[in-house]
């Protein structure tokens, strides 16, 4: 399969393309996503020696996160699937932070602002697929729901700016963290193309951004 994938809901502009498992990415910090994200899309595809019209599928990271990031992922993703008449799947920004993770449970969280963090808990299915338990959401640091019993393992922003509440809210359910974490648009790809196999994928019009605060709660696909 060859999937061109992309994430911009961070300070984090992050572009992946995999042919049948073989990854070309670029990752670069700051605040050029605009200015950035074309050129880095077409110097992965360059390397490859590949054009849109020979991939299978794309797929960006919907968040949450950023609302100015996830508008530019979500406006470029439209735009390379009309011209190129492909399919996209949008794949979590959480969800992609804990698939990133060496670990086989994790708890996502971005900063949110207004004192609050995005956030989900994540395990690892035996195909090495994080999945979602129970729903994402923005809540306050002091208020996230508490996991099942378990070694959970702390992830993103959210933590850097909270991690005293949260470990106060979660107690010995919590094993450590990481500091300073980003989504990877290599991971992007590898939750896409599970994506696209168990028919997620949405035509260009339905690729939108998923911004959370105006939902509360996203749960979980059955």
């Amino acid at each position: 399969m060859k999937i061109l994938a992309l994430d911009t809901s961070t300070e984090a502009c992050s572009v992946a393309l995999s042919v049948d498992g073989h990854i070309c990415d670029r990752f670069e910090l700051g605040l050029q996503h605009s200015s950035r994200i074309l050129a880095m899309i077409d110097e992965v595809l360059a390397e490859a020696a590949l054009a849109l019209a020979d991939l299978d599928v794309l797929a960006f990271g919907r968040g949450p996160g950023s609302f100015t990031g996830l508008r530019i992922g979500a406006g470029v993703a439209q735009g390379l699937a009309f011209g190129a008449g492909l399919p996209v799947v949008p794949v979590s920004s959480l969800a992609t932070m804990a698939q990133g993770q060496r670990q086989s449970r994790v708890l996502a969280a971005f900063d949110a602002r207004m004192s609050q963090v995005y956030w989900g808990a994540y395990r690892r299915g035996p195909d090495g697929i994080m999945t979602l338990m129970g729903g994402e959401r923005v809540v306050a640091p002091g208020e996230v729901p508490v996991p099942e019993t378990g070694d959970w393992f702390g992830v993103g922003s959210g933590w850097d700016q909270y991690a005293e509440e949260l470990k106060a809210r979660l107690g010995d359910r919590v094993k450590d963290w990481s500091q300073g974490g980003h989504p990877h648009a290599r991971d992007v790809a590898r939750l896409g193309e599970s994506g696209f196999n168990n028919d997620e994928a949405v035509s260009a019009e339905h690729a939108l951004p998923v911004y959370l605060r105006d939902n509360v709660v996203v749960k979980q696909s059955p």
